[in-house]
């Protein structure tokens, strides 16, 4: 190993647990890409990177072997130098909620990296109207306290949704989102802002396209086969796609020739080092070659930290940036709604179908009114429940931000926003339920506690029908809320299949 090999600039995230900002990354070893990595053979590899200073790794609880290796590693004891290993836990929400089910997954990921305590745990929700991550995120903060976890972290996950969480009381050290210089939805959106005021640390992916962002794509045409494209390759693909094409792509890609060529660099240090200079973004995650050329890559690597952009480099940046079209939606829209920007273009590799509709789909056909119950103790006492569906209209009760946990009495904490998130989150589960979605909402009525929360819950609101690309007819009144934590209820009117409408919109001339 060379003498003069660069060192990796250094951070600290969750106020105590210092990292390199350069993160190797184990996602490779899920399938789709590296074959016959033996578990020793990339032990040796981690090695290598260790004593360069990336002494950090990102696994997963889904990436094949990841786990195991730094578990190998670790292994060896005092005879190795120390290492930091973050994982994740990404479990189906399939209604299991308990706290021993949450123990066990984090016993398993302790065992296979040999250690008694994870140093970040990353949490991945799949989907928000399911209250399975409350619970499982209140089992992991009992964890944390009891020693089995340093630092809580999330991944993928939404600005509304991180600000929910910390209004709700989470302690939440990073949260791990894809970010590059055409995915630019950290900074075009609140999200970048958040992180800042909260001291939450953006862990980036996706920095340099799976490759794309390279010398190797450079004035090359674009690919038309992408069954020979591994994972990765075929899901920033469909990133650039959706950030305005192959054509407009290309010319980024000779703006960082150009701006490579200044510093002696590569395009890809090029597109690293402009990530790592967003204040909210602690380290980007790079994908990690555990095999005989570790050494070479690494020192490839480090050499985003031998320069600086300067304010010419910004400009040329920026002016090709303004060929690019935003990516929809914010930081892990990719993973929940369409289009779906994964390797297979759907949520297949990530998700199992099932078809919890059948029994309303029967019950309509037959006549029946069908009732949606939510559980709440009110609910046979005052004689209603959550939502009916009575042929193609469903009707949703007040939903106010009732926490799914004894614990807290709300979700959301004193922000009326983030209660105004919560209650939308519950008011989709019971559409749902009912074989509908947000998308099929055609009235809302908001009732806030007080005027001065008018302006964020309104925001709330336009959010969420944003994502859903529809505007509601709606009415905003002030009522007094039963429970004293309560600022915000919304009712809701949806009718079955207007969200599969064509929307046309006619201003006032």
């Amino acid at each position: 190993m060379s003498s003069t090999l660069l060192r990796p600039e250094r951070t600290t995230i969750g106020h105590t647990l210092e990292i390199p900002r350069l993160i190797h990354g184990l996602w490779q070893l899920a399938g789709g890409h590296d074959k016959d990595i033996t578990i020793p053979g990339a032990s040796e590899g981690m090695e290598i990177l260790i004593k360069a200073g990336l002494d950090c790794f990102d696994t997963a609880d889904h990436y094949g072997d990841a786990e195991l290796i730094v578990g190998h590693y670790n292994a060896k004891g005092s005879s190795n130098l120390p290492l930091t290993a973050f994982t994740k836990w990404c479990p189906q929400e399939n209604g299991v909620k308990t706290f021993e089910n949450a123990e066990k997954a984090v016993d398993l990921a302790l065992k296979r990296l040999n250690q008694s305590q994870i140093a970040l745990l990353q949490y991945h929700a799949w989907d928000y109207s399911d209250d399975t991550f409350l619970h499982n995120m209140t089992h992991l903060r009992e964890l944390q306290r009891g020693g089995k976890i340093a630092h809580l972290g999330l991944t993928n996950t939404d600005t509304a949704h991180l600000k929910m969480l910390i209004d709700s009381g989470f302690e939440i050290a990073t949260n791990q989102v894809s970010c590059s210089i055409i995915d630019r939805r950290v900074t075009r959106g609140r999200l970048h802002e958040l992180c800042l005021q909260n001291n939450v640390g953006l862990l980036c992916y996706g920095t340099l396209l799976g490759g794309f962002l390279s010398e190797k794509w450079l004035c090359q045409p674009e690919p038309s086969d992408t069954s020979k494209l591994n994972w990765s390759l075929r899901k920033y693909l469909r990133f650039i796609h959706a950030a305005g094409g192959w054509e407009v792509f290309q010319h980024m890609l000779l703006t960082l020739q150009h701006i490579s060529k200044k510093h002696g660099v590569s395009i890809s240090a090029v597109a690293t080092r402009y990530v790592l200079d967003i204040p909210s973004v602690k380290g980007v995650i790079v994908g990690t070659r555990l095999d005989g050329n570790s050494e070479a890559y690494m020192a490839e690597n480090l050499k985003v930290f031998s320069f600086s952009l300067d304010e010419a480099d910004r400009a040329q940046i920026a002016k090709s940036q303004e060929k690019l079209r935003d990516l929809p939606g914010d930081c892990g829209d990719e993973y929940r709604r369409a289009p779906f920007l994964t390797a297979a273009g759907d949520l297949s590799d990530h998700l199992t179908k099932s078809d919890q509709s059948r029994q309303v789909r029967e019950a309509i056909e037959k006549g029946q009114r069908v009732e949606y119950l939510s559980g709440s103790k009110w609910e046979p006492v005052a004689g209603y429940c959550r939502a009916v569906r009575v042929g193609n209209a469903i009707h949703v009760s007040g939903t106010t931000a009732n926490s799914p946990i004894k614990a807290m009495a709300n979700i959301g904490g004193s922000a009326a926003d983030s209660q105004a998130v919560w209650i939308l989150d519950i008011i989709e589960g019971a559409l749902k339920a009912l074989g509908l979605c947000m998308k099929d909402v055609i009235r809302t009525r908001v009732l806030i506690e007080d005027l001065r929360y008018f302006e964020q819950v309104a925001r709330a609101h336009g959010w969420r029908f944003g994502c859903e690309g529809i505007r509601v007819a709606n009415t905003l009144v002030t009522a007094h809320i039963v429970g004293d934590e309560m600022l915000v209820e919304i009712e809701a009117w949806a009718d079955v299949g207007s969200g599969k409408q064509d929307v046309l919109r006619i201003e006032k001339s």
